[in-house]
């Protein structure tokens, strides 16, 4: 049994927190530099450019790249090895994101009741999804998702016989309806299969995969590289002003579902794509 003190999730989830709002991790900046090249549109590759430009601006100065910086998302894989001392893993690492979005100078975006709408004034709670795994080490994901692309997010409950051309349609329909909403050029994030909430979950998940490594199972690995060029060649392009790059990168998840359903959710990112991974 390894012991881990709430302390290191604290300093660890408040670094994390500036780092995901202040740097682009490195398989988004990659894909990034990738559409710069490759953009067939003029006023494309100028928005790009400029998107670019903010980025370094915002990597020299410690400016956030973006002015909204998110509600945190945080995704833990704790090992069933290890015993966390000192108080409440939960509470631990919204003190984390508390330090992280108040000593960070980070905009405070969390109301605390959806209908009342009182801002909490340190972004918190966080949005915290557990998983318990082997070994004796926590995993650590930190998301900060931004609401005009959160925005977009779409559920769609199909019938099984919609089958695989009924999964694309829905996929590109979400793509389509967001259209400049979601800040283009956007990651698209999938997950197919499971339960209404755990189709949901799935595709979150997978906006935090790197956008360099595709599906492991040969046929949902085609379907993310047909979309991305259907997407691309929807013409919505970066801004949403045109241009040949829509999307950075197609991430798909599945999981077993019900013989009755065939859950798909679409949770869409904008060029940005926030996140930060550790291991603790």
């Amino acid at each position: 049994m390894r012991c881990i003190h709430v302390d290191e999730i604290v300093k660890n989830v408040k670094e994390m927190c500036i780092e995901a709002n202040h740097f682009l991790s490195k398989d988004v900046d990659s894909a990034l530099s990738y559409a710069q090249q490759s953009e067939k549109s003029p006023l494309g590759q100028q928005i790009l450019n400029q998107l670019r430009e903010n980025l370094e601006i915002a990597g020299e100065d410690m400016i956030p790249i973006c002015q909204d910086t998110g509600m945190a998302v945080i995704f833990l894989e704790v090992g069933q090895e290890v015993h966390i001392e000192g108080g409440l893993l939960t509470d631990a690492v919204n003190e984390g994101v508390r330090r992280g979005y108040v000593e960070g100078f980070l905009r405070k975006s969390v109301v605390g009741d959806p209908l009342i709408r009182e801002n909490t004034k340190d972004n918190t709670p966080a949005v915290i999804h557990y998983n318990i795994v082997a070994g004796d080490k926590i995993k650590i994901t930190v998301a900060p998702k931004g609401f005009g692309s959160e925005n977009m997010s779409r559920v769609f409950m199909l019938k099984p016989a919609d089958g695989a051309e009924g999964v694309k349609e829905a996929i590109l329909t979400a793509v389509r309806d967001a259209g400049p909403n979601a800040c283009p050029p956007m990651v698209v994030g999938v997950g197919i299969g499971g339960t209404f909430e755990k189709c949901a979950l799935m595709a979150k998940q997978a906006l935090t995969r790197s956008l360099d490594e595709r599906s492991e199972i040969p046929y949902i690995k085609e379907m993310e590289e047909e979309l991305l060029m259907r997407i691309n060649k929807s013409g919505i392009g970066p801004g949403g002003l045109g241009g040949s790059t829509t999307a950075l990168a197609v991430n798909i998840n599945t999981y077993p579902t019900h013989i009755a359903g065939l859950p798909v959710a679409v949770n869409i990112c904008c060029h940005v794509n926030r996140h930060c991974i550790r291991e603790i």
